[in-house]
């Protein structure tokens, strides 16, 4: 058996290709779970009975008026559910509530024989309701000290002697917001019964095992008798990772209790107010760095704004803290985090999993405290690099492998973005546009890759070889967009030594390969790829004996490539087809059941300590961007980035998934803007961005007018599957130099060193308030917010300790505030 990260004579991985199923994407003819309703006779349609009230306790809820109307079947209330009322892996989200806990909340569905009769029934539904008070803003869940979950705490080194030691100390807050999934494809879900009994759901599902065991449980049934299958999704981003199992549940009962199959598609309005959004976080921080500008302590509380549930708050929070050192050394910290329990609906996973949020709160920290240290602030992130050979550990206890990549990434952007030469050029266009500015930022990351709860990073997977020699896999993964079954249709390929067109991949199924992880963390490629990987070597280790039988040869010396079988030193060849043909006669077994365990995790949830990461990728992005004084608006004028995806397995894949991360990440930070209703009248806690309309989503409009990517070369990542790594989430987090490009251009409108205060998401009208801020000197959140929310919270202190105005929102004196 081979080692995990070394490849074979001729591999097909590392081959830049389309994806698979690219040509299927352009041409409309992929299927997707809705699209097999054309496909299935006698469908019911449900329909969600919503109450669009934030809070508050059901009374009455009376469903014969809906049972009156033409075409409805049935409506499904919580006495119908046979087992478990609840839809979460926490038992806190019940499936047929008697509590409304936000706009929109589902207490009931209709099933109708069209999805316009089960509309009208819905509609005929009344619910009587005991309204109660509602939270709405993570700022209101703060006052009412309103919490659920775990609050951890991540501490190392001494707190209190890293601030004794630090000439420089700084305090503020900073809170940013929450993310739209916005995939193409919204919550979809086709379950049906067989004459045995066994349900059999067609869902939209990145995790498709746990869909499983929420429909067993809701059914209160055993496992064995649901079958979950995901073809492929239009999209998922985390927003289907928890959240379509109990949409699946509603499908799977209406079947089991009608025993006919059942449809559930949410339409768009319905899906942006029914479903759960990246987390928007609070943070409040305290800084402290020596003369140098080197940081020595960081305090620091980030709540994150949970929703009614806690779905998969937890672990978005952990990771979060976990992530909140990026690409730098914090000596002595101490990180706590708390989960806000509000009236809107319960956020969830979304790309980048929390590390987002940290590393967000650390880039915002160096953008405004820089100009206070007089430092550029390209210059005070270096100086804070991990340093390879010292030994240096995260704040959670890792030890970080690999630190020389980040100064690496870090060296090579600039050196290809021209740094030197376009910083001069952009001062001397400053120089002469008094109300246009230009500024260029470099940001990097290091974000770490496996499942923070270890038992996740497993991986299992189902390989057939039939007489002909064609192969089909399985594999626990799902497919979304991001290319994961070409990858591993080319590890397979790589494996058995034979061309690509040999094999096909089985849409992912729960009877195939059970108790998958989900496709999230940025490890769909690395467990089902070494999963895959461990089948295949199995199978042509057998393959291997017969060959070397045929040959005349020892099986060590014998080659398979590109589906031909050679022994070394030896004119004698065997087809592969002939190969397979000969095993089948010689009864060797052509399948084989694969698995992969990420070796050498640990992980301590209570006392916050252990290695939870395989490894760490790592990427560097420069930003240049143009912004008008008099709008604040501003345009990317070019992007260049190198990341580290190790030995990339499929390259232009790969290139995708970054271009597609930076500007999914660049959407957050400056474009897309969720709103709720926020008054006291009848539409409180309301979701006002429901529609593209009114959210705004990247277009061609915002894409850079240069955008150059290049992937870190010479990059093999020991132990892991043909020496590659990760990609999905990294990317995102490269769109910080966007904001921060922003930040800076924003302060070329004011004096020299003033810092600047800008809000998240940085849309131009939030730029425009940090222009005026910027021109008077001063960035305190004495100004107005252009995106109506309150900027930071942050007040400005008059005297600094460190010599400079603050500024930033920004306070900063390092005797006053040693105890803040």
């Amino acid at each position: 058996m081979s080692h995990l990260s070394e490849r074979p004579e001729k591999p097909v991985v590392g081959v830049s290709m389309p994806h698979e199923s690219a040509f299927l994407h352009v041409t409309g003819t992929a299927l997707y779970t809705d699209d097999l309703v054309q496909r299935t006779k006698d469908v019911l349609h449900a329909y969600p009975v919503q109450v669009m009230k934030a809070h508050g306790r059901i009374t009455a809820l009376r469903t014969e008026p809906a049972l009156a109307v033409p075409g409805v079947v049935r409506v499904l209330t919580g006495a119908d559910v046979p087992g478990v009322n609840d839809a979460g892996m926490k038992h806190d989200e019940p499936l047929f509530p008697d509590e409304v806990m936000f706009h929109g909340h589902a207490v009931a569905w209709v099933l109708g024989e069209t999805l316009e009769a089960a509309r009208l029934g819905a509609a005929a539904v009344e619910v009587e309701l005991d309204e109660q008070p509602a939270l709405i803003t993570l700022q209101d869940a703060m006052a009412a000290e309103s919490y659920h979950g775990a609050r951890p705490l991540m501490e190392t080194g001494d707190i209190d002697a890293g601030f004794a030691d630090s000439a420089h100390v700084f305090t503020g807050e900073f809170q940013f917001a929450g993310q739209e999934h916005f995939y193409l494809e919204t919550h979809a879900a086709l379950a049906q019964v067989d004459e045995n009994g066994q349900i059999f759901i067609q869902s939209s599902t990145q995790h498709p095992s746990e869909t499983q065991e929420i429909v067993s449980h809701v059914l209160g049934v055993p496992a064995h008798e649901v079958t979950v299958q995901c073809l492929r999704m239009g999209g998922g981003f985390g927003g289907k990772e928890m959240q379509p199992h109990g949409f699946a549940a509603v499908a799977a009962l209406g079947a089991k209790l009608t025993g006919r199959p059942v449809r559930f598609r949410l339409n768009r309005t319905q899906d942006l107010t029914m479903s759960g959004k990246r987390h928007g976080f609070h943070a409040s921080w305290k800084i402290g760095f020596d003369a140098d500008g080197r940081i020595q302590a960081l305090d620091a509380t980030l709540t994150a704004d949970g929703g009614w549930s806690l779905d998969l708050s937890e672990p978005v929070l952990a990771r979060a803290l976990c992530h909140i050192d990026n690409t730098y050394w914090i000596p002595n910290a101490r990180v706590a985090g708390r989960i806000a329990k509000t009236n809107t609906v319960s956020n969830t996973a979304f790309r980048g999993f929390g590390g987002p949020q940290g590393m967000l709160v650390i880039e915002d920290i160096l953008g405004r405290v820089a100009p206070q240290l007089g430092l550029d602030p390209m210059e005070l992130r270096e100086r804070n690099f991990y340093q390879p050979g010292q030994g240096q550990t995260t704040p959670y206890g890792q030890p970080v492998t690999q630190a020389d990549r980040i100064s690496a990434v870090w060296q090579q952007v600039q050196d290809e973005a021209g740094i030197a030469d376009r910083g001069r050029e952009i001062a001397a266009f400053n120089a002469a546009h008094p109300h246009t500015k230009r500024a260029l930022a470099i940001t990097g990351i290091k974000f770490g890759i496996s499942f923070n709860l270890t038992a996740f990073n497993q991986g299992g997977a189902l390989v057939l070889i039939y007489k002909d020699g064609s192969v089909l896999i399985n594999h626990g993964g799902t497919e979304m967009g991001q290319g994961l079954h070409t990858k591993m249709m080319q590890v397979a390929a790589t494996t058995l030594g034979i061309p690509l067109h040999k094999v096909r991949l089985a849409p992912t199924r729960t009877d195939k390969v059970p108790n998958t992880s989900a496709t999230a963390a940025s490890s769909g490629a690395d467990l089902n790829g070494g999963a895959i990987k461990n089948a295949c070597e199995q199978l042509r280790g057998r393959l291997l004996q017969v060959a070397a039988s045929q040959l005349g040869a020892n099986a060590s010396d014998v080659r398979i490539v590109q589906g031909v079988a050679r022994a070394l030193g030896s004119d004698k060849e065997l087809a592969w087809d002939d190969l397979v043909h000969t095993a089948y006669f010689q009864r060797v077994q052509l399948s084989a059941a694969g698995f992969y365990r990420t070796e050498g995790l640990h992980w301590d949830a209570k006392s916050f300590r252990g290695t939870p990461f395989k490894y760490f990728a790592y990427g560097a992005a420069a930003t240049e961007v143009e912004v008008d004084g008099f709008t604040g608006a501003y345009r990317i004028r070019r992007v260049d980035i190198v990341h580290d995806v190790g030995e990339s397995l499929s390259p232009m894949i790969d290139i995708g998934q970054v271009e597609g991360g930076f500007v999914q990440g660049a959407g957050w930070l400056t474009l897309e803007d969720l709103r709720w209703d926020t008054g006291d009248g009848p539409h409180r806690g309301r979701l006002q961005t429901q529609a593209a309309s009114t959210y705004k989503l990247p277009s061609f409009s915002e894409m850079p007018q240069e955008f150059n990517v290049t992937l870190l070369e010479n990059a093999t990542e020991e132990g892991a599957v043909y020496g590659s790594k990760a990609v999905g989430e990294p990317p995102l987090m490269l769109a910080f130099s966007v904001r921060e490009a922003l930040r800076q251009a924003a302060a070329a409108f004011g004096p020299s060193g003033v810092s600047v205060d800008l809000a998240s998401p940085a849309t131009p009208e939030a730029v425009y308030w940090a222009i005026q801020e910027a021109r008077q000197g001063d960035a305190s959140l004495n100004g107005h917010a252009g995106n109506g929310h309150a900027r930071d919270g942050v007040a400005a202190n008059g005297h600094a300790g460190n010599g400079h105005a603050a500024s930033g929102g920004v306070r900063t004196d390092a005797e006053a505030l040693s105890g803040a």
